[in-house]
């Protein structure tokens, strides 16, 4: 979509600070961090939100996970522990619509998150 924020970044037409990136996923570094280490994780396929899955998105789904605690691992944050989130629509906390997992750490998290 040429209008989506995330989608020009997967297509590299905004720069970003890339942590990782094959074939259908994307991380990259939070412009606006939370915490010491916050990195946004997407599928390159534009999907509006969590909301707009379906079942032949699983495996990407999946990946998207694996991933992430994979890059937890690459950013030393896997053995002190992270969070891992996504926001759905705007009750949710979404505030760009193609879904996309914070991956937080370096620091303790609170609970509630808000």
């Amino acid at each position: 979509m040429n209008d989506c924020l995330f989608c020009q970044i997967a297509a590299k037409k905004i720069p970003s600070q890339i942590v990782f990136e094959d074939d259908q996923i994307m991380a990259f570094k939070d412009i606006n961090p939370v915490a010491p280490v916050h990195i946004l994780v997407i599928p390159k396929k534009h999907i509006p939100s969590l909301a707009e899955t379906s079942l032949e998105d699983q495996k990407l789904l999946g990946l998207i996970q694996v991933q992430a605690a994979r890059i937890a691992a690459q950013e030393g944050i896997a053995e002190s522990g992270y969070r891992l989130v996504a926001n759905t629509r705007g009750d949710g906390g979404q505030t760009v619509g193609h879904l996309h997992y914070h991956l937080l750490g370096g620091r303790p998290m609170q609970w509630p998150p808000g």
